[in-house]
């Protein structure tokens, strides 16, 4: 009997290649790459139905401190991300990088024919988005932008997940259209410590780091510890500042309980200092408009201490899930519950299920950002086509959709 079972099982528990590309077998463990093994890239190596068997980082302080964590004689390890994501034996691909490298990373391991896991921002421009959306439907892969407040957890400061504020809004007993303030006061913090710095001294390249490497397709600029590791994201080379760093995981939601994952707004406008060229500055306050009327505010200077996060014609939503609605909880059980999502990317993967931040959704958040971005660094406000993806009689602005890359880097 017990050599039976050892047969079953040896038939059973089918290695990945047996099956082919793209075939799992529902014992097997996902196999990964990491890009970008500092604290955040560190941070995944232990994820549920994964195994690490392959990192990359151009600073060789990180790729140590990473193989003292996995401790796996068989890791390899790289300084060229482009040796990793060809490997036959990793089926997903998690980017770990600062954003500037992300669509180019995605697009070609998409290419290279592996899932990706990529962190937020999805993208820099909206031109390399529409590249990461382009690449992975063609190739059929699948595709998490790590940012998660859509379908689980506490959604900061508002107190509650987001599910209960999708069923509300859904309801209708809110009205519409509605007016969404992302401010200090409605629980979210963008973050304005995130500022570049205009005098900064050109110094020597510390020996463990290949600053050409970690520049890559960003303009050069001579190195500074500034502009690297953890707070690049002050330069708009790299990132954008707290709208950059915080944007996706608040925007992100919002598309999600208006129902505007397959849009964008109309048009975006600015009140902020002037941005300084390289420097990430603060500012004051973008509005974005949808053509319905929809309005999502960003007060960076939380003026208003009442102002509700969601407002609409027939009521307000405070954090706390507290309204100006009489008797709200019991109003709202009487309204379906939203649809679910496929919130499991190992079980997305294994049956080649959408997830439910994916490569469309993520790219129309994402949007969200890079228009405040492109509005911020010419000081003007704009208007954009969500058909066309593109800022409406303004040639400056499509020109910061695709921005150029130094060479020889595309995507």
């Amino acid at each position: 009997m017990k050599q039976s079972l050892g047969t079953l099982a040896a038939f059973t528990i089918v290695p990945r290649h047996v099956l082919g590309k793209g075939f799992l077998a529902p014992s097997d463990q996902l196999s990964k790459g990491i890009i970008g093994v500092g604290g955040m890239g560190r941070g995944h190596i232990p994820y549920a139905g994964t195994r690490v068997a392959a990192i990359c980082d151009v600073d060789t302080r990180h790729l140590e401190l990473a193989k003292g964590i996995i401790k796996d004689p068989a890791l390899k390890t790289f300084a060229d991300y482009r040796e990793l994501i060809q490997l036959p034996e990793v089926d997903i691909v998690h980017i770990a990088t600062p954003p500037h490298w992300h669509g180019i990373m995605a697009a070609e391991a998409a290419r290279a024919g592996k899932d990706i896991w990529c962190e937020k921002p999805m993208t820099t421009t909206i031109g390399e988005g529409k590249r990461v959306m382009e690449a992975v439907q063609q190739h059929g892969r699948i595709f998490r932008l790590n940012t998660w407040f859509r379908f689980e957890d506490n959604f900061y400061g508002m107190g509650t997940p987001v599910k209960p504020i999708k069923k509300l809004v859904d309801s209708g007993l809110l009205g519409w259209p509605l007016k969404v303030t992302v401010s200090k006061h409605t629980g979210f913090d963008w973050k304005f410590y995130w500022v570049g710095k205009t005098n900064l001294d050109p110094m020597p390249v510390p020996p463990e780091l290949d600053y050409e490497r970690w520049l890559g397709p960003a303009p050069y600029k001579p190195y500074n510890p500034h502009r690297v590791h953890n707070t690049f994201r002050g330069y708009w080379d790299y990132d954008g500042g707290g709208l950059g760093d915080m944007g996706q995981h608040y925007l992100d939601p919002i598309q999600y309980f208006l129902g505007k994952d397959d849009t964008s707004p109309v048009s975006v406008e600015i009140d902020a200092p002037q941005q300084h060229p390289d420097a990430v500055g603060t500012w004051r306050r973008i509005e974005y408009t949808y053509a319905d009327g929809c309005k999502i505010i960003l007060d960076g200077e939380g003026k208003d201490a009442n102002m509700p996060y969601i407002e609409g014609p027939k009521g307000k939503l405070y954090p706390g899930f507290k309204s100006d609605i009489p008797d709200l909880q019991k109003k709202l059980a009487a309204f379906p519950e939203p649809f679910p999502q496929q919130t499991d990317f190992v079980d997305a993967v294994r049956g080649r299920k959408r997830f439910a931040l994916n490569e469309a959704n993520g790219f129309r958040s994402c949007t969200l950002i890079n228009m405040g971005k492109v509005a911020l660094q010419l000081g003007r406000s704009l208007k954009f086509d969500p058909q066309t993806q593109t800022f409406v009689n303004d040639e400056g602005a499509n020109r910061l959709i695709d921005q150029p890359m130094r060479a020889p880097w595309i995507i």
